[in-house]
């Protein structure tokens, strides 16, 4: 993904709305998404910054700010439960039509991985989220998923402790997919930060294994 080009859906003097590549960093160094950002805006020296992250290998959209002062009303909004991010994935097995997930997780920093926690403890926090079964196909579900929280992984592992791993992740699932993680961020509501207009985007997820076996469900998102 390393010369995949950037592609902007939206910019102004505050913000800039883009799809990250899967492969990509979220952070600000070398390869990552601000200097990509700057790049595309053609202002290698801009002030880009990140808000919210994305996994390295997962893609979608992203918003980042191009103002300190943007970047710190845009975090307010995350912390106040104003900015809204919808995500689409791809899992294993047969999830009931629609659920809500909760649970301590417990985060690994040497393993970089996240569990489920029974019971409070360093290091655990609580997780939330929402999701509901778009479509069913030989034994996988397309699911869209609304975070309460945003905690390391906490898609990818509340799934999987489920048994519900999500197609392509190797880390909390299957090492037998031959595709890419299916976890794709397909939409975002926040207020500008500058004018408190509501904004709100939405990117379904290319046409690639597995996406394609849900195409006609994914086109009805669109």
């Amino acid at each position: 993904m390393e010369n995949e080009p950037i592609q902007l859906l939206y910019t102004d003097k505050r913000i800039a709305v883009c799809v990250k590549p899967a492969g990509v960093l979220s952070t600000d160094e070398p390869g990552g998404m601000p200097e990509l950002v700057r790049e595309a805006l053609g202002q290698p020296e801009g002030c880009v910054k990140t808000v919210h992250r994305l996994d390295r290998v997962v893609g979608g959209l992203m918003v980042l700010a191009r103002s300190s002062r943007a970047a710190s009303e845009l975090g307010k909004q995350m912390q106040d439960g104003g900015f809204q991010k919808e995500y689409l994935a791809v899992v294993h097995g047969s999830p009931a039509r629609e659920g809500l997930m909760e649970d301590l997780l417990r985060r690994d920093r040497q393993e970089r991985k996240t569990y489920v926690a029974s019971e409070p403890g360093k290091d655990v926090r609580p997780a939330s989220l929402s999701y509901r079964a778009i479509a069913q196909r030989d034994g996988l579900a397309l699911v869209s998923v609304r975070l309460h929280t945003g905690r390391t992984h906490q898609i990818r592992c509340q799934f999987a402790s489920r048994d519900l791993p999500l197609v392509g992740d190797r880390k909390y699932g299957r090492t037998e997919d031959d595709c890419g993680i299916a976890l794709w961020s397909y939409r975002l509501s926040f207020l500008h930060p500058e004018t408190g207009e509501p904004m709100s985007f939405a990117c379904t997820p290319p046409s690639v294994c597995p996406w394609d076996e849900f195409k006609t469900a994914l086109e009805g998102l669109s």
